[in-house]
């Protein structure tokens, strides 16, 4: 299990479109899980509504877990994305 914790970049949060991005990155990872925690809540980061449940904006700190076969690798494309601005 790889676990990081980061702050949002992007100036707009998670809103659809970048929730999407990071949906579709984590699906990439077959066997491995993604999760996604703010605050106490933790959901899967492979469900957009999950993941807009959140309710992420811009400079609110994200945990970020993997788990699995391809956990490094996940995390690392995960991290990537976030830290890039999520495309914005």
């Amino acid at each position: 299990m790889t676990e990081r914790t980061l702050t949002l970049a992007n100036a707009t949060g998670l809103h659809a479109r970048p929730a999407t991005m990071l949906v579709q990155t984590a699906n990439k990872f077959n066997g491995t899980n993604v999760f996604l925690k703010k605050g106490e809540k933790e959901v899967s980061g492979r469900s957009l509504l999950a993941i807009l449940s959140l309710g992420a904006g811009a400079g609110e700190t994200l945990t970020i877990r993997t788990d699995g076969p391809q956990e490094k690798e996940a995390m690392e494309a995960l991290i990537a994305l976030l830290e890039g601005g999520l495309g914005e």
